[in-house]
């Protein structure tokens, strides 16, 4: 019945939007009559999507553009991104915005885009695939090994220390996960790094994994949360575990970490410009239905943010609420 339903959206455009909407809310901005850019997110359930739309819908509207952004209930619905993104194809919009979950499940789709003369814009995360004209993120890699180096001087450079990644599909899962681990590796001997655990970016598993880690490793020193939704568990799975003496280190931004951040539960994070993302996200794709050459990738801001410079104003100017 459900994939009755799926296909019965992707064939009626109407149809479409509605199906999207009910299952995993939807909006639209700008103004004018120009280009319509579709953008399918990784999610709606972190502040983060929001503030990426918030900048697309900006620079959608200053630049006479129109934007729909969609995006599956958690992190963690890859089958249910594929049939959004099915149904905003059969739309056919000037161009598509897509921060994959899996990097390979959409491959297809990706190749349907082109074929219909749709160019793909990939953000946040790239995609195993060549059809994207560029890419708009964050050096995930780099941002990993800024946390990593901070998570070490937090543990005093020696000690166990975990981390909790919201995936290991998408490219910007793998890219935490692999920056955190490589700086480790290869600046602190004295630091034991468990294996990986992943929690889909929900706030309720991840905070699970954490109290079992604690359990499993009662030496433990310090954790590493690679998403908003990652570093909520953790924060709460530490203090539900009664332990203050584990070192805290986040990624993105959000309400409850700048609280835990600001309160000393947390040592601190990494924040990435989502609103400067969504920003270069629409100005990619204007300039590609242009037939404008892209470079391979467009690099966005990352900061780490911690209670000596939170109130700095570059650092409040990236973070969301």
């Amino acid at each position: 019945m459900k994939r009755f339903v799926v296909a019965a959206c992707a064939a009626l455009a109407l149809l479409a939007t509605g199906c999207a909407e009910d299952r995993a809310g939807g909006s639209g901005g700008g103004g004018g009559d120009g280009p319509v850019i579709a953008i399918v997110s990784k999610g709606f359930q972190h502040q983060f999507w929001q503030s990426v739309r918030e900048g697309a819908e900006a620079e959608a509207e200053a630049r006479g553009a129109r934007v729909t952004f969609v995006g599956p209930p958690t992190e963690a619905d890859v089958e249910e991104q594929v049939n959004l993104l099915t149904n905003e194809l059969a739309r056919s919009p000037d161009a598509v915005g897509f921060a994959a979950l899996d990097s390979q499940a959409a491959a297809p789709l990706l190749e349907q885009a082109r074929a219909q003369g749709i160019p793909v814009v990939a953000f946040d995360s790239g995609v195993d695939s060549d059809v994207p004209v560029t890419t708009v993120a964050t050096d995930n890699r780099a941002a990993a090994a800024l946390a990593a180096e901070h998570l070490a001087e937090a543990v005093g450079g020696e000690g166990e220390v975990a981390l909790v990644v919201h995936d290991q599909t998408s490219l910007s899962g793998r890219d935490r996960r692999d920056g955190f681990l490589e700086w480790m590796e290869q600046n602190a001997p004295g630091i034991t790094v468990l294996e990986p655990q992943y929690g889909g970016g929900d706030q309720l598993v991840s905070a699970d994994i954490t109290r079992s880690i604690i359990q499993a490793n009662p030496d433990l020193a310090g954790i590493y949360a690679a998403n908003e939704g990652s570093a909520v568990g953790v924060i709460n799975g530490v203090r539900e575990s009664g332990r203050d003496d584990i070192a805290i280190v986040g990624f993105d931004s959000g309400q409850a970490q700048i609280d835990a951040i600001t309160s000393g539960a947390m040592t601190g994070a990494v924040t990435q410009d989502p609103v400067d993302m969504g920003r270069q996200l629409v100005d990619a794709a204007l300039r590609a239905i242009e037939g404008e050459e892209l470079p391979e990738r467009i690099d966005t801001a990352y900061h780490w943010y911690d209670s000596t410079n939170i109130d700095d104003p570059t650092i409040r100017a990236a973070l969301y609420e």
